[in-house]
């Protein structure tokens, strides 16, 4: 299956998504800058690509809370469940690797959850941003920890937003 890549530029900096026909491959934050890649063509762009590029939109604006683009997972089945399950924390909430380790049955992989989750390919959608430290603390996050943090407070405050508007 052809992978396609394009760019995303976001509040946080430029994001790589890559992607087929069958979805999403990963969305990761890169330290170019903005115009050091050329855009791919619109009309080659696959369906998924297009879906993910408007959705990461809509949650930076703080209109979507949930992602409904196809993922194209690749790694080990365990890692698959562990990315499944980072898909349940809900938004604006954290977890940790424990919650993650006793929902896909395995209360005791604690630190293969951990690793699994530190090779996450689809940052923001695939939220291990959600998870913390079980003191609280905010733990390692590819991105940069302040980007996660970032992604947190923005969380917080969209879902903050809209409790007052109702």
């Amino acid at each position: 299956m052809e992978t396609k890549m394009i760019t995303y530029q976001s509040p946080l900096g430029l994001i790589e998504i890559t992607g087929t026909e069958q979805g999403i491959v990963s969305i990761l934050f890169s330290e170019e800058q903005a115009g050091d890649r050329v855009p791919l063509d619109a009309d080659i762009v696959p369906a998924a690509m297009k879906q993910c590029l408007q959705q990461l939109d809509e949650y930076f604006k703080g209109e979507r809370m949930e992602f409904s683009f196809p993922f194209d997972f690749a790694g080990t089945e365990f890692q698959k469940k562990v990315w499944h399950a980072l898909t349940t924390i809900p938004y604006a909430k954290t977890g940790s690797y424990k919650q993650i380790a006793v929902a896909i049955g395995n209360e005791k992989a604690v630190r293969a959850v951990g690793m699994a989750n530190s090779k996450n390919p689809i940052s923001i959608a695939v939220p291990c941003h959600r998870i913390i430290g079980s003191s609280g603390k905010l733990t390692g996050y590819a991105g940069g920890l302040w980007r996660k943090e970032w992604l947190l407070k923005h969380e917080q405050t969209m879902a903050e937003n809209r409790r007052k508007e109702k």
